[in-house]
């Protein structure tokens, strides 16, 4: 039988060959899609999301097991797609137009693909336009914006009020977050939440569209 401990050990540790094997031994011996993604992938992943917030891993950590998660993921995707199984939630997610900096969008999308949502990652310098192109095409009901420069901060405002000017701000929730985004600035933008952390922003999503 699949040891879903072993592969949540294997992905904590950062260990991507392993996860692949044990993701592959696992389909092959007849397990779900699902039960790998919900026993064993996410479950791990939860796991560094809580020792990220407790300062016990740091970023080069999470990066290395969200990578292991991505060999797993890539291992079950194809399979999740024949099953039609639907992701938790869609989310547009970039860094804000003039800003090139990407390794904390990065960390986000990473976290909320291992929390089992669907990442459409719009990349970094993204222009308002864009973001509400994307949500429309996708019917995403998230949206993630990403700054890392107080002078790319207004590309938020910018980004919310064109989501009102296309008639989307009442059907998209928006969290922003980046080093120097505040609660209050988020407050004072009418943005709906603001992450401080990777792994702070899963649950944010997950409170925003009404996720158990």
């Amino acid at each position: 039988m699949a040891d879903f401990k072993e592969m949540q050990d294997a992905l904590i540790a950062g260990n991507a060959a392993k996860v692949k094997e044990l993701a592959e031994s696992a389909v092959a011996e007849g397990v779900s899609a699902v039960d790998i993604l919900n026993q064993g992938l996410i479950p791990g992943m939860a796991v560094i999301g809580e020792r990220f917030k407790k300062n016990e891993v740091y970023v080069p950590e999470v990066l290395i097991a969200a990578r292991a998660m991505k060999t797993g993921l890539a291992v079950v995707k194809p399979l999740l797609a024949e099953s039609n199984v639907e992701p938790i939630g869609k989310v547009v997610i970039g860094t804000v137009k003039g800003d090139l900096h990407d390794i904390g969008k990065n960390l986000v999308a990473m976290m909320l693909e291992g929390a089992g949502f669907e990442v459409i990652d719009a990349g970094v310098d993204v222009p308002p336009e864009k973001f509400s192109s994307l949500a429309k095409e996708t019917n995403a009901k998230l949206i993630g914006l990403s700054a890392l420069l107080t002078t790319t901060m207004p590309a938020m405002k910018d980004t919310l009020d064109r989501l009102e000017a296309d008639g989307l701000r009442d059907e998209v929730k928006v969290m922003i977050g980046g080093a120097p985004v505040t609660q209050k600035y988020a407050d004072e933008i009418g943005a709906d939440g603001y992450a401080p952390d990777a792994s702070s922003a899963v649950d944010l999503a997950k409170d925003l569209l009404g996720i158990a």
